[in-house]
């Protein structure tokens, strides 16, 4: 039996259960980060449904094989740097993408430890045909957007990436 200034207070909470705790100080549907996850996942689903029904690839495919369309030749870690991809996920889609001959490999003469990824001609040709894909599905996704709130978006997107840099970078120096 609880003993003490606040015992009546344990003793109810004890007797009536959760449904008369106090309300919780964070609310996940207004928890921004949360907020910003869902919408990251619903739009990567919705995306993603397109070129797996058309292509057979995944997400990190995706990512890899854009990345190398964009930015050509790089190293399977600047993947991951630049995708916000852990390294497992980089190396379990550069492998399917080369097993379908869409990823091409060879030696970094600067760095013998890494491998040099680019697209083949089939990769290009696909991410070629995905490019057209993923700008049309980006236009009617903020199709719902005014261009002033489209604007403001861009620009409230571009900060929110900036600090959170940051952020990432300031916590993660307290290790």
């Amino acid at each position: 039996m609880p003993r003490g200034p606040n015992s009546a207070l344990v003793m109810d909470a004890a007797r009536t259960g959760p449904a008369s705790a106090p309300e919780p100080a964070l609310k996940l549907e207004a928890f921004l980060p949360y907020r910003l996850n869902v919408l990251a996942s619903l739009v990567s689903q919705a995306l993603s449904r397109v070129y797996a029904e058309r292509y057979g690839i995944g997400v990190p495919e995706w990512r890899v094989l854009v990345t190398l369309g964009e930015y050509g030749t790089m190293t399977g870690k600047a993947i991951g740097a630049h995708s916000h991809m852990h390294k497992t996920k980089v190396s379990r889609a550069v492998a399917l993408l080369e097993r379908r001959k869409l990823v091409g490999r060879r030696a970094n003469r600067d760095d013998m430890r890494e491998a040099l990824l680019s697209l083949t001609p089939a990769g290009r040709a696909m991410y070629d045909e995905l490019v057209p894909i993923a700008l049309d599905f980006t236009r009617r996704l903020v199709a719902t957007l005014d261009a002033a709130d489209h604007r403001a978006f861009e620009r409230t997107i571009t900060a929110l990436i900036e600090r959170s840099t940051r952020l990432a970078t300031e916590l993660g120096s307290n290790d």
